[in-house]
């Protein structure tokens, strides 16, 4: 079986900024959770390489582009 690739260093970029959207908004992780059914205890602290599309869920739900999001994300 093939080993997953993480890219680790980007992972935790992109935690920290859904952290920091989901803080801005004042939401839980228990509210986001409940809306979305996405573990954001995994995403937001890089356990789990998640997928692009779990990605675009979250940024609809928050009401951002994936463009506006990776602004500032090396």
């Amino acid at each position: 079986m093939a080993r997953e690739r993480k890219e680790t260093d980007f992972l935790i970029a992109v935690g920290k900024k859904l952290r920091e959207i989901r803080e801005s908004k004042s939401y839980s992780q228990e509210y986001v959770y409940e809306n979305t059914k996405i573990n954001l205890d995994r995403v937001e602290k890089a356990r789990t390489n998640y997928t692009l599309s779990t990605l675009y869920i979250l940024c609809n739900f928050y009401g951002i582009t994936l463009d506006e999001f990776f602004k500032g994300i090396k």
